[in-house]
């Protein structure tokens, strides 16, 4: 079995927190976490089953208890760079 991608790295244990949380939704195959004071910009990549924008909900409500105060978060689909 694959362990998760967020325990592969030295990672913050926020942006642990995340990445766990992202990979734990159901159609998650990527994702990609960006962090910069008072910034957070989170890219996720769909299956081939999965709809990107239901997608998009499922995480956004997935990390909302980790936003803190004041913070803006960004949501977006990654693009699949396979030729």
């Amino acid at each position: 079995m694959e362990t998760n991608p967020a325990e592969k790295q030295d990672l913050s244990p926020r942006m642990r927190r995340m990445l766990e949380r992202i990979y734990d939704i159901d159609g998650v195959v990527a994702a990609r976490v960006w962090q910069w004071p008072g910034r957070v910009a989170v890219g996720v990549q769909a299956g081939s089953t999965t709809s990107s924008g239901d997608l998009l909900k499922r995480v956004e409500v997935a990390v909302a208890g980790l936003r803190e105060a004041g913070e803006v978060w960004d949501f977006g689909i990654l693009q699949d760079t396979a030729p």
